[in-house]
């Protein structure tokens, strides 16, 4: 019998904290295993860390303080970067099978899950995903967008809509200090807007939120936060919640306590509602207001319908109840979902059977739930899997460590490398450092994608 050969060749589709996590998972336990393994991660964006750079509100470098974590990972030398690739396009799956002996897919949930009501596709209604790549600099947006509402409404009670909120709500000054590009800062700035209204069809206990985050939005500069006490309906299973749920009952304390804080005459406010289920975006050819029916506690921790209808004057709306997953080319798909099925993390056919060196990790494998640790125990069950799988995949063949750059070579593809995001790194922490309007400003990112591929690519950095 023919021993397997020592070396596995594995492709990671995404650069995220999924792709990342799966690629430093699969060098202990293969190592571990007896092998040696050669990991190339591959990114449609020419730098790494997907929404960690691209996904995390500006205004929260706690959060993005994960990104040093990241760093030292691919900073070890077990993992190749290589971005500015998209797969389907510049790869193709066939491509990938023989080039590598396995192939994992970690592309996350970047598109937004749908709001099925009328009116939502009126001009001036948005998607918070394609808000949030646009402040934070996402290279495949528009440089500009239309802030022109006074009155705007926040659909969701989850992070995201309370970060949507907080960056409409706050003044662009105080954004300054932050990583925010100038055309960003510039658009925010010309904001006219003086009321925000986010809203949520659940009542107060049971949000989404996390507690850090909505005792944030009371230190605001300049923006006054408004709670209504018809909002606040007691019921027996939001007691129980309260009793027994510690983040429930610090988020409870803290949205009560603000019922009885009167407003200070703030240019701009924030007000959160809740028990309001949106049921009409109306306007005569662009927003002009959202209608909602309140709802009412069930007392198992769900709502009804009270057939009481309110209209909130508004121009724009933005919906943020949750991210979706994207069909990938020639694998398959859960239409509903939004994922790519899969067992455990081994994709699955149409008939139910894994296929043979296809693997998925991250949002893209369970949908767009949890946080950032819970993608750590979501790369292990996976790479866990392949790792178990090793006798098949070894009987498969694989490519060289440098065909797979001569093929995109070949095809023009200018791909960039971890030397040339740390040249990326560099001079987005040199414009921050020459920045005369905030003085000690760490970053300004770079958001044109040919500026970032330019300077990611030259001075020689791309040897790998």
């Amino acid at each position: 019998m023919t021993p397997a050969p020592s070396a596995l060749r594995v492709a990671i589709i995404g650069a995220g904290p999924a792709g990342i996590y799966a690629g430093n998972i699969l060098n202990r336990l293969v190592v571990e295993a007896g092998h040696t393994v050669a990991i190339d991660l591959f990114d449609a964006l020419p730098a790494p860390y997907g929404l960690i750079r691209y996904g995390v509100a500006p205004d929260h470098p706690r959060i993005k303080g994960i990104v040093k974590s990241l760093q030292e990972m691919l900073d070890a030398d077990t993992i190749r970067f290589i971005g500015n690739v998209t797969y389907g396009t510049d790869l193709s799956l066939t491509d990938l099978r023989e080039h590598y002996h396995a192939v994992i897919f970690a592309t996350g949930a970047i598109l937004d899950a749908p709001l099925v009501i009328p009116g939502i596709d009126l001009p001036g209604s948005f998607g918070a995903a394609d808000f949030v790549s646009w402040y934070d600099g996402h290279p495949d947006v528009p440089l500009e967008w239309p802030l022109d509402a006074t009155d705007v409404a926040v659909i969701g009670n989850g992070n995201v809509a309370l970060d949507v909120a907080r960056i409409l709500a706050k003044h662009a000054d105080d954004l300054l200090t932050t990583d925010i590009p100038a055309s960003v800062y510039a658009g925010l700035a010309g904001s006219p807007v003086t009321d925000v209204h986010v809203f949520g069809r659940r009542g107060p206990s049971q949000v989404k939120f996390t507690p850090i985050e909505l005792r944030e939005l009371a230190d605001i500069p300049d923006v006054d936060l408004v709670v209504y006490a018809e909002d606040f309906t007691p019921d027996s299973h939001s007691e129980q919640l309260v009793a027994s749920n510690n983040q429930v009952k610090i988020m409870t304390r803290t949205l009560n306590g603000w019922l009885t804080k009167a407003p200070l005459g703030a240019s701009r406010r924030l007000h959160l509602h809740f028990l309001h289920a949106p049921v009409e975006v109306y306007g005569d050819g662009r927003v002009e207001g959202i209608r909602f029916e309140r709802t009412e506690h069930t007392g198992d921790g769900g709502v009804r319908a009270t057939g009481q209808v309110v209209d909130y004057p508004v121009q724009a709306v933005y919906r943020a109840i949750g991210y979706r997953g994207s069909a990938l080319i020639e694998v398959p798909f859960d239409a509903v979902r939004g994922v790519i099925p899969n067992d455990g993390g081994r994709v699955l056919d149409a008939a139910g059977d894994a296929i043979a060196g296809l693997y998925a990790t991250g949002w893209i494998k369970r949908g767009p739930v949890g946080l950032i640790g819970h993608t750590k125990g979501d790369a292990l069950e996976t790479v866990t899997r392949l790792v178990a799988d090793l006798p098949v995949l070894f009987a498969g063949g694989a490519g060289t460590a440098n065909a797979i750059l001569a093929l995109l070579e070949e095809r023009g593809v200018e791909f960039t490398t971890w030397a040339g995001w740390q040249a990326l790194d560099a001079h987005e922490l040199m414009l921050g450092s020459l920045d005369e309007v905030t003085p000690g400003r760490e970053r300004v990112k770079v958001v044109s994608r040919a500026e970032q591929v330019s300077i990611s690519r030259t001075e020689a950095l791309l040897t790998l």
